[in-house]
């Protein structure tokens, strides 16, 4: 009697078994197919030639960043050597003559190398000159008003 016992538990375990494995199977069976169209694409591309498509698109990227990286570091080589720095001084040239339109520009570079333009202005005439500047010395002797243009331009770039 036992032995039927025995029989009948291990034949349920059997068939509880057995269904398992048709229902794992059929699980199985399906995610092999959503593989396998997962694999083909819409396309019919495979997923190996998606990704080495990725990995192309990536490469084209890279150059194209390397590009840009050369031409923004030309670019900003390019700024140091314009003029950005700047002191003006507008005076009376001729004390009581042309009115405070006399003016002293100064304009220079990263390097403060540039120039100083002078205009003075009186009733009859005017007058402009201009000094070169380079590291911030001037090669000939600076007017008091040329002077002011120059420490405002050099000291524009701490501000």
């Amino acid at each position: 009697m036992k032995d039927y016992i025995y029989i009948g538990i291990i034949a349920a375990l059997f068939l509880v078994f057995f269904m398992l494995h048709i229902i794992q199977s059929s699980r199985i069976s399906k995610l092999m197919k959503r593989y396998e169209a997962f694999m083909e694409g819409k396309d019919a591309t495979n997923l190996a030639d998606a990704i080495e498509e990725n990995f192309q698109q990536m490469e084209k990227l890279e150059s194209s960043y390397q590009d840009a990286e050369v031409k923004m570091d030309k670019a900003l080589s390019g700024i140091t050597s314009t003029f950005h720095k700047l002191g003006i001084v507008k005076y009376d040239a001729f004390k009581e003559m042309g009115g405070n339109l006399s003016f002293a520009l100064c304009l220079l570079d990263d390097n403060n190398n540039g120039f100083i333009l002078n205009t003075m202005h009186g009733r009859e005439s005017s007058y402009t000159y201009i000094k070169e500047i380079e590291n911030g010395t001037a090669y000939s002797t600076l007017g008091e008003e040329e002077k002011q243009a120059l420490q405002k331009a050099i000291s524009s770039d701490e501000d």
